[in-house]
């Protein structure tokens, strides 16, 4: 039943399992992790160096001043503003190396982020936290690439923190804003990491861009309760009236029993998307979709979504 709900179940995966010593505390422990994962992807990915590719893709990646060109003269110029968690321990992401909660909002190429230019070092509410594989495969950016020069004139992507206090949020949607209007954007998709908090740098991103008359869409997904009754969103403005969801969060499943486990059980009724209980004596687990990996992924890279 879980694997419908994560890419990563139509994936081979490569699992570390780390037991930290006695009284290390919860900032080594998972800067230690990272550093793990990091490490062992590098020495995997030195395997495949020199290895042929099955397939070749082309990207074209014009200079803004190319996206001024006649021939685009007409297509409406697009660009994307890509939010990346930045909250602190387990809600961090990096680019370049550099946490992200110290950076500005800044431009990006669409190649650079297919190359890992973004590092994930999130993971709490799993559904809808972007993983390094989600950020090299973003199907925002790659939809976009497909129909540039032909139905839209792909201008380039922003990134933007989400940083946990008000000033910051203000700052860096401040920054969003006038990166984009430097574009002489049309429209603009804004994709959100996360939920809760983030959902006000969400709407600030979207009205501060509606406001200088520049369309926008936003991809999030929703807390609406198990009953799904509840609001969606922490924050909301009028002027976010097109909205892609990835689905609810909040709703219910039941994970069979799996004949064998990686790693362990004993934080199922406690992670994020469980609840006392969730683990049944029969070794099924009944939790909300925030307990998987990429169930609810605000990028739209999973199936779900709701209306």
């Amino acid at each position: 039943v879980g694997a419908e709900y994560t890419p990563f179940s139509k994936l081979h995966n490569l699992v570390l399992v780390m037991e930290p010593v006695e009284d290390f505390k919860q900032h080594e422990y998972e800067a230690a992790a990272r550093l793990a994962g990091l490490r062992t992807a590098a020495a995997i990915g030195e395997l495949a160096r020199e290895l042929v590719p099955d397939e070749t893709v082309v990207y074209e990646t014009p200079t803004i001043a190319e996206t001024f060109k006649e021939e685009w003269k007409d297509l409406p110029r697009v660009g994307y503003v890509m939010m990346l968690q930045s909250q602190g321990l387990l809600h961090d992401t990096y680019v370049y190396g550099v946490d992200a909660k110290r950076t500005l909002s800044t431009l990006i190429s669409a190649t650079e982020v297919m190359d890992g230019a973004i590092v994930s070092g999130n993971c709490v509410s799993a559904c809808d936290k972007n993983t390094t594989y989600h950020h090299q495969n973003n199907p925002v950016i790659h939809d976009l690439l497909a129909v540039h020069g032909k139905k839209i004139n792909f201008v380039g992507t922003i990134i933007t923190n989400e940083n946990v206090y008000l000033d910051d949020k203000i700052r860096s949607s401040d920054w969003t804003a006038k990166m984009a209007n430097y574009l002489s954007l049309d429209a603009a998709i804004i994709s959100q990491e996360g939920f809760g908090n983030p959902d006000t740098d969400l709407i600030m991103n979207c009205t501060k861009l509606e406001k200088q008359g520049i369309k926008t869409v936003i991809i999030t997904d929703e807390y609406a309760g198990q009953d799904g009754k509840s609001q969606s969103l922490a924050d909301a403005d009028e002027l976010a009236n097109a909205v892609v969801t990835g689905g609810n969060a909040n709703e219910v499943v039941i994970l069979p029993p799996l004949d064998r486990v990686i790693g362990t059980l004993d934080y199922v009724d406690t992670v994020a998307g469980g609840h006392a209980g969730s683990l049944r004596p029969d070794g099924s687990i009944e939790a909300e979709l925030q307990i998987i990996t990429g169930s609810t992924n605000e990028m739209g890279f999973n199936r779900m979504s709701a209306r």
